[in-house]
């Protein structure tokens, strides 16, 4: 059988990681021009918009890609909750000349009730769909199984792939702790075993009767043939992608990320609502400060933690973004796609010898 990456025509066992506010259609079609799978997020947008980037990578490739939408639950309002929050955001906004939000919008829609996205998708066909924080109903996993569109979606442990293997899904993308960005927990109330990315793919192969695809601190060819080694068809990077010039990622991510201080990262819930890996900035230092709150739901908390780098950039600090990256932070390089690809293909042919 051919495995999940074959069957799509793609050549090299690199998937390009769908992140949001970082992927563009232009980095995604330089990863499948260069022989891997790119990969588009629109899961943090509209569907009117998910459409034109789906078209607009379209217009680019010819080539197989993946556009990752988000099914996580949709927020549990908690008036007290939120106010609390708020109330605690007091003093950082203050310290920029700004005051927080009277109320928090749930700023997206989770695909699991979208039912413009669902039409946004079946309209547009892409070749891939995946999904993080979870598993959409079973009927639109059948509406996508009947326009020819494969699938695959995160796991974190065991028994997330258990679920995706019984949704018929096409792979699993086994995230690591290492992984930059939201750990992809389907119940973010339940305890995050925090597997590491060796040990989760060694825990899923022989284990689930689908392909795996590693994710979580891989930033070199060696890395992704370690991943291999363990049975792997794949490895998903992502912080690596992060500095090359195709992506959308703003200045101050790539100065966190490419500065004398790069690579400490930490796992933090303070900035949207949900654990995420992001590099060590005054967002993350303030998470101290609320720990002893309970963040309101995602995407809630992301409404406030939007506004204050808001405020924060509009009085030229710059360290309050959602700076997104794995472990690997400290070995980005920052080369254009291509240049990037050619340098993952050499190191994965020269470790595997």
């Amino acid at each position: 059988m051919a495995g999940f990456l074959q069957a799509l025509g793609v050549r090299l066992p690199i998937i390009q990681a769908p992140m949001a506010g970082t992927s563009t259609p232009a980095l995604a079609a330089a990863v499948n021009a260069a022989g891997g799978l790119g990969s588009i997020a629109v899961g943090a947008g509209s569907a009117k918009s998910a459409g034109e980037t789906i078209r607009a990578l379209k217009g680019l490739t010819e080539g197989a890609f993946n556009v990752n939408l988000f099914c996580h639950q949709p927020a549990r309002r908690d008036a007290g909750r939120e106010a609390a929050w708020l109330a605690a955001l007091s003093g950082p906004f203050a310290e920029f000349g700004a005051v927080p939000p009277l109320g928090l919008d749930e700023i997206y829609t989770s695909f699991v009730a979208d039912n413009e996205m669902l039409e946004q998708i079946l309209a547009t066909r892409p070749p891939v769909v995946s999904f993080h924080f979870g598993l959409p109903p079973v009927d639109r996993i059948q509406a996508l199984r009947d326009a020819g569109i494969g699938m695959m979606a995160t796991a974190t442990c065991r028994a997330e792939a258990d679920l995706i293997c019984a949704a018929g899904l096409g792979a699993i993308v086994a995230q690591g702790i290492e992984a930059g960005g939201h750990r992809g927990i389907f119940d973010p109330d339940s305890a995050d075993q925090g597997l590491s990315t060796a040990d989760l793919v060694r825990s899923l192969v022989g284990h689930v009767n689908l392909p795996v695809m590693a994710a979580g601190g891989l930033m070199t060819g060696s890395d992704i043939a370690a991943m291999l080694s363990l049975g792997a068809e794949a490895a998903q990077l992502g912080t690596a992608f992060v500095a090359c010039p195709e992506s959308s990622a703003d200045a101050a991510h790539r100065q966190a990320l490419l500065g004398g201080a790069s690579g400490q990262t930490v796992i933090t819930s303070a900035i949207s609502g949900r654990p995420a890996r992001c590099l060590e900035n005054g967002f993350t230092r303030l998470s101290a400060r609320l720990a002893q709150l309970t963040p309101p739901d995602y995407p809630l908390a992301y409404d406030a933690g939007k506004a204050l780098n808001l405020a924060a950039r509009a009085a030229q600090n710059f360290g309050f973004g959602a700076q997104w990256s794995g472990t690997g932070a400290a070995r980005a390089r920052a080369l254009p796609a291509a240049d990037l690809m050619a340098a993952l293909e050499a190191e994965l042919l020269g470790a595997r010898g």
